[in-house]
């Protein structure tokens, strides 16, 4: 049985995950449409190098290459809640992208 993917809402009906995707590249898009079918497909089975717990109910997405993005998300039921997603710049991941996906959690 799949999974359903969401993404995250704000109180005001904007969707940031989405906003972001839209602005990457048709290659960039493309990878991350195989990880989410993937996603779809294995949801909390899904594993490295594709995906990575970061904390107790907090998982990334992975894309490798050129331009690393993160798609946090996490787990209610048999739904998966994009969190925020980021454009990866130094080797360990920032504390303040995955504060804003913790909070995110909670709402």
């Amino acid at each position: 049985m799949d999974w359903e993917i969401k993404t995250y809402e704000t109180a005001r009906g904007e969707k940031p995950v989405d906003e972001f995707l839209k602005k990457l590249s048709p290659k960039t898009k493309a990878r991350l449409t195989h990880l989410f079918d993937l996603l779809n497909t294995y949801g909390n089975m899904l594993r490295m190098p594709y995906s990575k717990r970061i904390d107790k109910n907090l998982y990334e997405l992975r894309i490798r290459g050129i331009q690393e993005i993160r798609v946090f998300y996490c787990f209610r039921g048999r739904r998966i809640i994009l969190l925020h997603a980021f454009r990866k710049q130094t080797q360990k991941t920032p504390r303040k992208e995955i504060e804003v996906a913790l909070k995110r959690i909670d709402t």
